[in-house]
């Protein structure tokens, strides 16, 4: 086992679902309508369980999926690269191997390197696989999912005098917190992580091998 994938392991997993989620063999009206959209939208045969924990309120559900359209699976003030590398590493703070394993999956597929994962995965934000910029980033992330209430001015002031805009800090706080709720929602919903992340790994390394 790798490095990586022993950092991985570390994470701790849900062992049982604690609440039901509303399955897609059973969803119907609204539901079935924005899991139905949510497959057409993404291209994805199945809905994420983190949705079908959404579907218990439909209203919330269909806000949801539009934020994910909107917002976190797009390009933005941020490049798609740096929103799953803040999901990564705020999921690796809140240990949720649910959202860890999926944000890792797609940072791995937006070109973030097995170094830059095991960093976010055991919050090493000294390695070079970060930029100094990215570095002062991801602290900022740490800070507001750790201790919001200190947030200063000078924390803001410091971000911009490395370069980063404000639209961009703004949207690194939306990102944040969003994923801290995610966070929650999978982790005490039960959701086991799906693996994507290790058949994302694997197939890379098989199409090294080719």
């Amino acid at each position: 086992m790798s490095t990586l994938e022993t950092a991985l392991a570390d994470i701790p997993y849900q062992s049982a679902p604690t609440l039901a989620v509303v399955e897609e063999d059973v969803a119907t009206g609204a539901v079935a309508r924005v899991y139905a959209d949510y497959r057409t939208r993404f291209g994805r045969e199945h809905v994420p369980g983190i949705l079908k924990c959404f579907a218990t309120h439909p209203p919330l559900l269909e806000q949801m999926l539009a934020i994910a359209s909107d917002l976190l699976f797009v390009e933005g003030h941020l490049p798609r690269r740096t929103k799953e590398m803040i999901a990564t590493y705020v999921s690796a703070l809140n240990a949720c191997p649910y959202c860890l394993d999926s944000h890792a999956s797609f940072l791995h597929q937006q070109g973030g390197s097995e170094r830059l994962l095991l960093a976010l995965f055991t919050g090493d934000l000294t390695s070079p696989s970060l930029t100094v910029n990215e570095r002062g980033l991801l602290n900022f992330v740490a800070k507001v999912t750790d201790e919001s209430y200190k947030i200063s001015r000078a924390d803001i002031a410091s971000l911009q005098d490395a370069g980063w805009r404000e639209p961009q800090i703004a949207e690194t706080v939306h990102i944040t917190a969003l994923f801290s709720c995610f966070n929650r929602v999978a982790n005490t919903f039960g959701l086991a992580s799906q693996q994507l992340f290790d058949v994302d790994l694997s197939q890379a390394r098989t199409e090294e091998n080719l």
